[in-house]
C-alpha cells in the first residue's frame, strides 16, 4: 500500500521538474517519511527486470525526486550519473555544486503544490456538478 501511493504521487511530477523526498512525504500525508521514500526508490524495479509489473522504472519518473538541498543523492555506482541523463533528458540542467555534487536549482525546475494534482481533481469535478 505505502509503496503504490508514493509510486502513484512521483508519477505526478511533470516532465521537466523536480521535487523532494520529503515534499512527495508530505503530499502523502506523512511528512515525516522522506527516507522511507527514498526507499520506494530504491525498490522500484526496473523495467527490464519486471516489465509487466504496475510500477517500474519505466513509469514513474524517479528520476524527478531528489534531496531537499537539491542535490542528486548518491546511490551506487553509476545511479546519480543516470539520474543526471535522465533529467537532461528531460531539459532539466544539472549543475556542479563546491564538492562537485550535482545539483538542480528548485527556483527553476522544482514542483511543490500544496497538494497532488489527483486530489485537486476530485474538487474540480464537485465544483461543475454545482
Amino acid at each position: 500500500m505505502w509503496y503504490s501511493v508514493v509510486y502513484k504521487a512521483i508519477q505526478q511530477i511533470p516532465y521537466g521538474k523536480v521535487t523532494s523526498y520529503g515534499h512527495i512525504a508530505n503530499l502523502v500525508g506523512y511528512p515525516e517519511r522522506p527516507r522511507q521514500v527514498g526507499l520506494c526508490l530504491k525498490h522500484l524495479p526496473d523495467s527490464s527486470d519486471q516489465p509487466d509489473s504496475r510500477y517500474n522504472g519505466d513509469n514513474v519518473p524517479w528520476q524527478r525526486v531528489i534531496n531537499s538541498k537539491g542535490v542528486i543523492s548518491n546511490r551506487g555506482a553509476g545511479g546519480a550519473a543516470r539520474q543526471e541523463t535522465a533529467l537532461e533528458a528531460e531539459g532539466v540542467e544539472v549543475g556542479r555544486g563546491a564538492l562537485g555534487e550535482r545539483t538542480v536549482d528548485f527556483g527553476t525546475y522544482g514542483w511543490f503544490p500544496d497538494r497532488l494534482p489527483s486530489d485537486s481533481d476530485d474538487e474540480d469535478e464537485d465544483e461543475d456538478e454545482e
